[in-house]
């Protein structure tokens, strides 16, 4: 029998809320929590409000449990994003609150603490996670001594444990080229990923504005197909 702690769903940081989506969960309808706070600093990130512990406007979780109580009969699920939901303890609580309202669960997570992430496996029913690249390459992007590390040993216990995911991979044309991408969905082909996401960065709003713009490749049209090629189900999407 699944079990959590006695941390309770009340301490749950919550930076924003998204009503409704289609996206973050695919082919579901969904809502989206921003869970408050990260440990990476990922040079990309477009959602750099979320990185600090504290928000400026937080959610208090008993008006969020009244918007979800609305919803019911309207939502199918809640997806936890961030930031980095699986860094807060009452996480677990929280996804078990969902889904006795008979809302699926999905996670957004990079995997930032692999035992934080096998924590909460057991409550999820989809994530959707962030590989920020080939381990070598993480630190990078995060910013974060042994990041890469933590990252794809997080993939490996997401893998194991049954629960259903897709794998996504934001690019900046900066910090990527096409033969690393390319390297990089040969990597997690070979590890047993069926669904791949490519998520292009947005320059317009970024942790590290010195990063500059993103600019595609002309070889990525060649580059769209290969990948097609690799995965069950690919996509091209805007992060």
């Amino acid at each position: 029998m699944k079990t959590c702690s006695a941390q309770t769903a009340d301490s749950l940081r919550i930076g924003g809320l998204q009503p409704m989506t289609t996206l973050d969960y695919p082919d579901h309808l969904s809502c989206v929590l921003f869970c408050q706070g990260c440990a990476w600093q990922c040079r990309y990130c477009h959602n750099p409000e979320l990185i600090a512990p504290r928000g400026d406007a937080p959610h208090q979780w008993s008006s969020v449990l009244r918007f979800l109580r609305q919803r019911q009969g309207l939502l199918d699920a809640v997806v936890f994003s961030g930031g980095e939901a699986t860094l807060q303890p009452g996480l677990p609580q929280a996804m078990q609150a969902v889904r006795a309202l008979g809302f699926k669960v999905a996670l957004h997570s990079a995997g930032i603490k692999p035992a934080a992430l096998a924590r909460v496996l057991p409550w999820c029913d989809w994530v959707g996670f962030d590989v920020k690249g080939l381990q070598e390459q993480v630190e990078l992007i995060t910013g974060t001594p042994r990041s890469g590390q933590a990252n794809w040993q997080s993939l490996q216990l997401l893998h194991a444990s049954g629960v259903d995911y897709e794998c996504r991979t934001t690019v900046h044309w900066q910090l990527f080229d096409c033969d690393a991408l390319l390297r990089l969905a040969h990597r997690l082909a070979g590890q047993g990923v069926r669904r791949f996401a490519v998520q292009l960065a947005r320059p317009a709003r970024m942790l590290d504005p010195s990063l500059g713009p993103s600019i595609t490749p002309p070889e990525s049209a060649s580059l769209w197909p290969q990948l097609h090629a690799l995965f069950e189900r690919f996509e091209l999407r805007q992060a």
